[in-house]
C-alpha cells in the first residue's frame, strides 16, 4: 500500500499537476495540505474520476487539508482535539479497513509559527502539544497509524541546506525540534530516516533566491509511523521532479510503501 503526502499550495491552481502526479505515482492514499479552498470548491470530480474517495476539511483562501483514498473511508474526523476555539483547517483523520484490522491516517498541516516573536509561535507549540496528546491516545489502539503532512519542522541540521541561517526560525528552534522528538519518543518512526541517513533529502524549496536551482532546500514534510505501521515499511520516495514543473508548488510529494493488505 502506497501512502503519500503533498502540500499542493492551492489545489485549484495545481490541479493539472495533481492529476498527473496521481496517475504517475498511483498512491492508494494521498494526504494534501494547503488546498486553500472551501469544501464546496474542491475539484473532487476530476479526482474521483481517477478512482479516489475524497474527503476535505477546507478553509477559504488559506490552510485546508484533504484525504484521497482508493479504499472507502470507514470514518473521518476533522480538527485536532484540545482547543475548541481553533478554527484553522489543519487536521483531518481517516480510517480504512484492512484484511486484518484498520489503518488510521492523520493528514496534518502544522502551523508555521513565524515570526517567532509573535503569538504565532506559542500557537505552533500548543498545536504540537495537542498532536502529542492525540498520538498518545491513538497508539493505545495498537493499530497501524500514519501521521502525514507538512509539519513545518526541520528535525535536524542535515535536513536543511544551511542550518546556521535557520537557528532563530520557528521551523528549527530548539523548542520545535524537541516537540518533534517527543513524538518520535512515543514510538513513532520517521519513515525517511528509517531508510537513509543522507543529507540533502529535501521536500521544500522556496520560490525566492533561486533556491530550487541551487538545491537550497528543507525537509519539512514527514510521514511518522506507529510501530504497527513502521514494521511494515518497505520503501520511501521523494518525487522531487515535480518541483521542476511549470508554476509548481514549493513542496514536493513524499511517499511510503507499507506491506499491508487491503480488505
Amino acid at each position: 500500500m502506497r501512502i503519500a503526502t503533498w502540500n499542493v499550495n492551492s489545489v485549484r491552481q495545481r490541479l493539472d499537476h495533481l492529476l498527473t502526479w496521481l496517475s504517475e505515482c498511483s498512491p492508494d492514499i494521498a494526504c494534501l495540505q494547503e488546498i486553500k479552498c472551501v469544501d464546496e470548491a474542491f475539484p473532487r470530480e476530476a479526482i474521483e474520476a481517477l478512482g479516489y474517495n475524497v474527503v476535505t476539511h477546507g478553509q477559504k483562501t488559506f490552510n485546508g487539508v484533504a484525504l484521497l483514498s482508493r479504499l472507502p473511508f470507514d470514518e473521518t474526523t476533522p480538527r485536532l482535539a484540545g482547543d475548541p476555539d481553533d478554527a484553522h483547517a489543519r487536521f483531518l483523520e481517516g480510517v480504512v479497513s484492512l484484511k486484518h484490522g484498520a489503518l488510521r491516517i492523520a493528514c496534518l498541516y502544522l502551523p508555521n509559527g513565524n515570526p517567532a516573536n509573535t503569538d504565532k509561535y506559542p500557537y505552533k507549540l500548543n498545536w504540537m502539544s495537542r498532536l502529542l496528546d492525540y498520538t498518545k491516545e491513538r497508539l493505545k489502539t495498537e493499530e497501524p497509524l500514519v501521521l502525514a503532512g507538512d509539519f513545518n519542522v526541520i528535525p535536524a541540521a542535515r535536513d536543511v541546506h544551511n542550518p546556521d541561517a535557520w537557528v532563530d526560525d520557528a521551523l528549527f528552534r530548539p523548542e520545535t525540534r524537541e516537540r518533534f522528538q517527543a513524538l518520535l519518543g512515543l514510538g513513532l518512526t520517521d519513515a525517511l530516516r528509517a531508510t537513509t541517513d543522507a543529507a540533502g533529502q529535501y521536500t521544500f524549496w522556496d520560490y525566492q533566491a533561486g533556491a530550487w536551482q541551487k538545491n537550497h532546500g528543507l525537509r519539512i514534510d514527514h510521514l511518522l509511523l506507529s510501530p504497527q505501521a513502521g514494521d511494515r515499511l518497505s520503501g520511501v520516495g521523494i518525487d522531487k521532479y515535480v518541483r521542476a514543473w511549470e508554476k509548481p508548488s514549493d513542496h514536493v510529494p513524499i511517499w511510503i510503501d507499507l506491506d499491508l493488505e487491503a480488505a
